[in-house]
């Protein structure tokens, strides 16, 4: 019974931890499309919202990752429990790092609004959304995966990050040209170009999520492994 009783505890730990990933993962969500939002509308209090959450969401790293460091050294887990533990710490420090993603945009917007923008600077602002929107849908999809682990579903947040490196590509040559055009518009653009780059970088934290997923219900390290081995791999 006393071992029983330890073990329905673990498990409670485990889901309790579990819990406050997704909770963190919705508040990094919720900011990367903030960022967005101040950029679209080039809204300087949106933005300076998005800013002040980044403290939010490094404590709850920090937190996280002291109870994780607390269970492993109480508990001793094995196999699978522990993989999981390992994958928790490593999806809190993902987040944490497309929380300064999101912070980054707020502060790129800030940036464009204090300056001015040109008014012939032609902003993708639409391809932006674009991009923002492929890389908000793979961050969902990651924790969604992570909430069930399920491989299937990480697998397709694999396939998903290509779309998103295309659409970087695109947005970049797009602002060079802009750039080489007109001069004027230099400053902007390099803001911008910054911004399609911290979006795309949430895409690469979401396909991270998405290999943990992997490593917990596999036990297989698919890091710097082509999307088609992983598809063969999961089977």
């Amino acid at each position: 019974m006393p071992d029983k009783h330890l073990s329905t505890q673990f498990d409670n730990e485990l889901s309790g931890i579990s819990s406050r990933v997704l909770e963190m993962g919705g508040l990094v969500e919720a900011q990367v499309a903030q960022a967005v939002y101040a950029l679209s509308e080039f809204s300087g209090e949106t933005a300076s919202q998005v800013i002040r959450q980044e403290e939010r969401v490094n404590q709850m790293e920090i937190e996280i990752d002291r109870d994780l460091s607390a269970i492993i050294a109480r508990r001793q887990p094995t196999a699978r429990d522990l993989r999981l533990l390992i994958a928790v710490s490593k999806t809190i420090a993902n987040l944490e790092r497309v929380g300064d993603e999101a912070a980054r945009i707020a502060r790129a917007v800030e940036r464009l609004i204090n300056t001015g923008i040109p008014t012939r600077l032609r902003l993708p602002v639409s391809d932006l959304r674009f991009e923002a929107d492929l890389a908000i849908a793979s961050l969902r999809n990651a924790l969604d995966a992570f909430a069930r682990l399920d491989t299937q579903q990480a697998l397709e947040v694999l396939k998903q990050d290509d779309k998103i490196d295309a659409e970087f590509d695109g947005l970049l040559r797009k602002l060079i040209t802009y750039m080489m055009e007109d001069p004027r518009t230099i400053s902007s653009s390099i803001d911008l170009v910054f911004v399609a780059k911290a979006i795309e970088r949430v895409g690469d934290h979401a396909k991270n999520l998405a290999e943990a997923v992997i490593y917990v219900v596999k036990g297989l390290d698919v890091r710097h492994t082509s999307t088609q081995d992983v598809e063969d791999a999961i089977r």
